[in-house]
């Protein structure tokens, strides 16, 4: 009886009533070319009236052919282990499709060199790759790289970064503008009108991150449209050692005496707090992501807040979407914008990346 049912309400069932053969309804299923509109639409007319539903695992499973994806992120550094919870991610995901014949290649660059980049793009690219999951740090050579999957039809989905005028599959990760918006905001309750803002970007190659200068842009915005008197100074930190960091640090504070709130623009927020703690700067410090460092500072109670954006669920749903878009056609959205969550020492315990 059960069998009956299912053909029934099966392919043959469709082809039966719409009078064609099994393989007609099969290029109408997975729109193919080589039936007439008309043919088409009759078929459609059926599928919708029986509310017939492929079993695209099935599918999936029984064409036994290989779908190879690469994954580009930073890798995890002395600097900062952000980069360790979208990997988290990315494994997970890699560990549940695995099984359907999906093989993830996993490369990764150093986030302080544009070289590093751009020797891992080369090389994803010669590989050939289904689908690319990446998470940007250098515009210019991240657009490149992204224009080159274009014209080879690589679909790609981005993570953490956006990149200017892009055309990827989807972009899974914060919006980075709101993020430095938000933090502006949360200042405002913080600071007085004499009081001077410190604005903390460090990187090796700031003018070339796109998600540093969209969280500034967001941060500045705030003030302005809000007509709110702020006094704000930037330093831009190149040397990301801890000494270099320091120095620089000492020489901003040396020459601005009133320096009341620090906000800093990434994930290395841990090493400011190291000059705070040992300076014994009265300062409220603001920062980035939920990561065992800042944690540590956080409980001291040397880091005052932390701006999280779920790194986790952005490498495990860039690599699952990419996937199901892949392997079924699934619709993905184009911007799935990840929560902005603000920790404390008192909720921090409770939170999950």
């Amino acid at each position: 009886m059960k069998k009956r049912i299912t053909e029934l309400t099966g392919v043959k069932e469709i082809a039966r009533r719409a009078n064609v053969s099994i393989a007609t309804v099969d290029r109408v299923l997975h729109n193919r070319k080589g039936v007439s509109k008309q043919t088409k639409e009759k078929i459609s007319q059926i599928i919708d009236e029986l509310n017939y539903k492929p079993n695209l695992l099935a599918q999936r499973l029984a064409s036994r052919k290989t779908l190879r994806l690469a994954t580009l992120i930073p890798a995890s550094s002395k600097e900062t282990s952000f980069w360790d919870a979208p990997l988290k991610g990315i494994e997970q995901a890699d560990d549940e499709i695995k099984q359907f014949g999906i093989i993830v290649d996993k490369y990764f660059y150093d986030q302080n060199l544009i070289g590093s980049f751009v020797e891992q793009t080369r090389i994803i690219l010669e590989s050939k790759p289904d689908g690319i999951l990446l998470a940007p740090s250098f515009i210019d050579e991240s657009v490149a790289f992204t224009n080159k999957c274009k014209e080879l039809n690589i679909p790609y989905v981005l993570i953490d970064s956006d990149l200017p005028n892009d055309g990827s599959l989807s972009y899974i990760g914060p919006n980075l503008y709101h993020s430095g918006y938000l933090g502006a905001h949360l200042v405002s309750y913080l600071a007085k009108d004499s009081d001077e803002i410190l604005i903390v970007n460090i990187s090796r190659e700031i003018d070339n991150h796109h998600h540093l200068l969209k969280k500034e842009e967001g941060f500045r915005a705030y003030y302005q449209d809000n007509n709110k008197a702020g006094n704000i100074i930037k330093l831009d930190i190149k040397d990301t050692d801890l000494k270099s960091i320091e120095r620089n640090l000492t020489r901003v504070f040396d020459e601005h005496s009133n320096i009341k709130i620090v906000f800093v623009t990434n994930s290395r927020v841990s090493k400011v707090a190291h000059f705070i703690e040992h300076t014994q700067k009265d300062v409220i410090l603001i920062g980035y992501d939920f990561l065992k460092e800042n944690i540590e500072y956080m409980d001291k109670g040397v880091v005052d807040f932390l701006v999280c954006q779920k790194p986790k669920q952005q490498g495990y749903r860039g690599l699952i979407s990419l996937y199901q878009h892949l392997a079924f056609g699934s619709p993905v959205e184009k911007i799935y914008f990840m929560p902005i969550d603000i920790l404390t020492k008192e909720n921090s315990a409770f939170y999950r990346n």
